[in-house]
Order: C-alpha cells, then sequence, then structure tokens
C-alpha cells in the first residue's frame, strides 16, 4: 500500500490524479480547513488534512504529521496554486508578491521539505506544476508566467540534483486547463481538461520517461517556435 499526498487537495487536477492512484492506497488530500472534504472512490484510506500553502513556517510540520500519521509519503503532488489578477497586478505591487508567493515561493518551500524527506529514504515521487506560460512569459499575464518560469527552473535544477537518488521529480506542463481556475476565459488552442492532464500525469508516475509532461503533447513543438517569434509579434500575442 502507497501513500498518495495531494497539496492542493480540492482542487480538480488533485482530485482527477487522486482517484486514478487510489486504488488499494491511502490518499492525503491536504487544503485549506474549512472546506468540503471530497471522497476518493477505492481508496483504502482517505486523511484530510488543514494545510495552508502561503504559511511557508509551517511546511516541515504539516509533512511531518502527515507521515507520523500514515506512514512516509511515496507520491506528493503540487496542484495548489492562483491565476491572481494580472491588472492589478501591475498597479499593486502586493498583488505582485500574492502571486509569486503562492506560484513560485511556496512551492519551492515544500518541494524542498518534501525533497529532502524522499531523498533520505532513497524513493519517491514527486509531481511540480509548471505551465506553458512559463516557457516564454506573455504580456497579458505575465506576473503568473514570470512565477511559474521561476519554478520550472526551479524544478528543473531540483530534477537534476535528485537524480541518481531513487527519488523521481515530475515536471507537468500544462497549457489553458479547462476548469474553474479558468471559469470565463475563453479557451486557447491545444487546452485540455482536468480529467485529461491527470491522465498524463499519472501515465508519467506509473510508466516513468522524461523529466517533463507536455500535455498535450503538441505544446512541445509550439513552445520551441515561440522562442524565435519577433519581440514586436510577441507583446501583442493573447493570453
Amino acid at each position: 500500500m502507497s501513500v498518495v499526498a495531494i497539496f492542493g487537495g480540492r482542487s480538480e487536477i488533485g482530485l482527477e490524479i487522486a482517484a486514478r492512484l487510489a486504488a488499494g492506497n491511502t490518499v492525503v488530500l491536504a487544503s485549506r480547513p474549512g472546506g468540503e472534504q471530497p471522497e476518493v472512490a477505492g481508496a483504502e484510506r482517505v486523511l484530510h488534512v488543514g494545510f495552508d500553502a502561503d504559511d511557508v513556517a509551517t511546511h516541515a510540520s504539516v509533512v511531518e504529521a502527515i507521515e507520523a500519521e500514515t506512514g512516509p509519503i511515496d507520491i506528493a503532488v503540487l496542484t495548489f496554486g492562483i491565476l491572481g489578477n494580472q491588472k492589478l497586478a501591475e498597479a499593486d505591487s502586493a498583488e505582485v508578491v500574492r502571486i509569486v508567493h503562492t506560484d513560485f515561493t511556496a512551492q519551492a518551500s515544500l518541494l524542498t521539505v518534501l525533497a529532502d524527506r524522499l531523498r533520505a529514504r532513497g524513493a519517491g515521487t514527486l509531481v511540480a506544476f509548471s505551465s506553458v506560460a512559463g516557457q516564454r512569459v506573455r504580456r497579458p499575464n505575465y506576473v503568473y508566467g514570470s512565477a511559474k518560469a521561476g519554478l520550472d527552473g526551479f524544478a528543473s535544477g531540483m530534477a537534476d540534483a535528485l537524480h541518481g537518488s531513487g527519488v523521481d521529480l515530475v515536471i507537468a506542463r500544462p497549457g489553458f486547463v479547462i476548469g474553474r481556475m479558468t471559469q470565463g476565459m475563453s479557451p486557447a488552442p491545444f487546452s485540455s481538461t482536468p480529467d485529461q492532464v491527470a491522465e498524463a500525469v499519472v501515465r508519467r508516475i506509473r510508466d516513468g520517461g522524461p523529466v517533463e509532461v507536455w500535455i498535450p503533447w503538441q505544446l512541445r513543438v509550439l513552445c520551441f517556435v515561440a522562442r524565435f517569434v519577433p519581440r514586436a509579434i510577441w507583446r501583442r500575442m493573447p493570453r
């Protein structure tokens, strides 16, 4: 029996991943206290844990408490994050800090806590969610995109540092995901659903493969081409 911990345990992608990894395993859904507590069909046990991603000082104690209750975490998936308000951020530095704190600082903090514990055991899987928005940052969402660019670089370096340790770090790079987080926004080309993102990530966890998982795979080609688009054109690209 494995222990699967989803940090961002009420997110659509997180719950889809949990459902695919649940059979016979313990599933931990770590999320802000006070909300609903979803069920996960097929799990041997579901544990709900209060977790405030932005409170980085508590990350180590939350992970320690989870493992004291369930035993060592085998698979940890970080699915928390915010889009933020780009328009507000362009005039209010507090909004910039809020977005970057959640989408980069908190992610880097928790990844460090988890990687340290898994490395000591010589086994385990970490999943970090980057985004194509961080591959070449666009003007309409440059605050969110820059936070994801930072996370992508951090996770890429960490994956290299973990090479040979027995710990597998997966970097998921989805494009536009149609769901609660993007409700009211027009889908971009090569959009995906939480179900499709979860399917790709779980396939990579089970089958192994490259560190980076592009969802869908065509975005890898588009992002490569994007590097060569002149800035005069790029700055007019939509979200």
